[in-house]
């Protein structure tokens, strides 16, 4: 079987049983653990599935990224995505991760997963181990204070050093965030931003 055909047939085994041990995929479709590990890689790029202890599970209704975001109902893309994992499945796309951290912060109690894009590699990373630049020198996006996310301080540190930012981790963006929003008083950024569900 081709690696493609493999993949394609383990998307299809993983929705219908919803919950899949790694070991499981691996006697299913004989291959060995590892090359399992890399044919979900891009399940999990692409925000399908979820890693669990020992192995993934489906994600039962993934919003597509090109939907309006759900802060301030703008289209997003792909490379700037924020998503929000609730207790019943259900997912939240924002446009960008000013918008993702904002939501974030509203629903954080009721949220289980929060995952975002590294700015450079479009890898998704979970939005709690991630690090966050605010206010750089670079355009990108529609929302304002920016705000670009990265998987590794490293490269965040990199980046502010090239185009200036304030970097964070998760809760601390979010605080700042938050201040420079009350601060700004919006700017009139989210004149269509929705009230909390």
């Amino acid at each position: 079987m081709l690696p493609n055909e493999r993949r394609q047939q383990i998307r299809e085994f993983i929705q219908e049983h919803r919950s899949v041990r790694i070991s499981d995929l691996s006697e299913q479709f004989q291959v060995s653990e590892m090359t399992i590990h890399r044919d979900l890689k891009a399940l999990i790029e692409e925000g399908v599935v979820t890693k669990t202890y020992g192995g993934v599970e489906w994600k039962a209704s993934v919003d597509p990224v090109t939907s309006s975001c759900v802060l301030c109902g703008r289209a997003g893309e792909q490379r700037l995505a924020y998503r929000l994992v609730w207790a019943n499945h259900r997912v939240e796309t924002a446009c960008c991760p000013h918008c993702g951290l904002l939501r974030h912060h509203q629903v954080q109690e009721q949220v289980i997963q929060a995952l975002c894009q590294d700015f450079f590699t479009n890898t998704t990373v979970s939005a709690n181990a991630a690090w966050y630049v605010l206010d750089s020198h670079v355009s990108v996006g529609c929302c304002q204070p920016q705000v670009l996310s990265f998987q590794h301080k490293e490269t965040a540190e990199r980046f502010v050093k090239g185009f200036g930012g304030k970097l964070f981790p998760l809760v601390e963006a979010m605080d700042f965030l938050q201040q420079q929003m009350k601060q700004d008083a919006c700017s009139g950024c989210h004149s269509n931003t929705k009230e909390e569900l």
